[in-house]
């Protein structure tokens, strides 16, 4: 069992890294494996509609994006973190996001997935409703704690002293860890629900 973390932060010690790290050690605690990426600092352009991946199977610019693409397809679950920039994630990391979920053609239903934030005072909740649309859109169920998935200060060391934060992330990484344990043991006596994809509605008669 597997969780990849991304760090959407360009500071790749700062408050956003000290959060994963408090949900990666309590996974590793519950006998789950992880791997840690830190994107924030990279280039990563937008998505440029072009639909080659529709045909390849990975996205037009081989960055970033396709090299996280077999990671997240080989993981059990992903966690995504990123500071707050005027109440939004950071932009590369929705760059990212968009291109990866929309060029991998492999079946997400029922991996896990957690959004993670940092920010000195506000804006976060808006923020962690920017990341969590990806899992739901995917058939990814959300994993909760008992806060909102955030921690707060301007350095890491102001993290620290955001003790319910960090109790925030542990209780994240446990009930991760229960998801995916749970999950799995679902898929070996149920298998996966079934998915409809039928249907695809464009309004392309005009309605309104």
């Amino acid at each position: 069992m597997k969780v990849l973390l991304l760090n959407g932060s360009p500071r790749e010690n700062g408050c956003t890294a000290r959060a994963l790290k408090e949900v990666e050690t309590t996974l590793n605690n519950e006998g789950i494996n992880t791997q840690t990426i830190a994107i924030g600092n990279k280039a990563i352009r937008g998505c440029i509609a072009d639909g080659n991946c529709r045909k390849t199977g990975k996205c037009i610019f081989n960055d970033l994006v396709n090299e996280i693409a077999p990671l997240f397809e080989t993981s059990d679950g992903i966690v995504i973190g990123s500071p707050v920039y005027y109440a939004g994630s950071n932009g590369s990391l929705i760059s990212l996001l968009d291109r990866l979920f929309y060029s991998t053609p492999f079946d997400k239903t029922m991996k896990v997935g957690a959004a993670v934030l940092s920010s000195r005072r506000a804006g976060s909740t808006s923020a962690f409703d920017e990341i969590n649309k990806y899992f739901t859109i995917s058939s990814m169920p959300i994993v909760s704690s008992s806060y909102w998935n955030e921690v707060h200060g301007f350095t890491a060391e102001d993290v620290e002293k955001d003790a319910e934060g960090l109790q925030t992330m542990r209780n994240l990484g446990r009930n991760m860890a229960f998801m995916i344990k749970a999950i799995r043991l679902g898929k070996e006596k149920y298998g996966l629900p079934k998915a409809e994809h039928e249907n695809f509605t464009s309004f392309p008669d005009g309605l309104r």
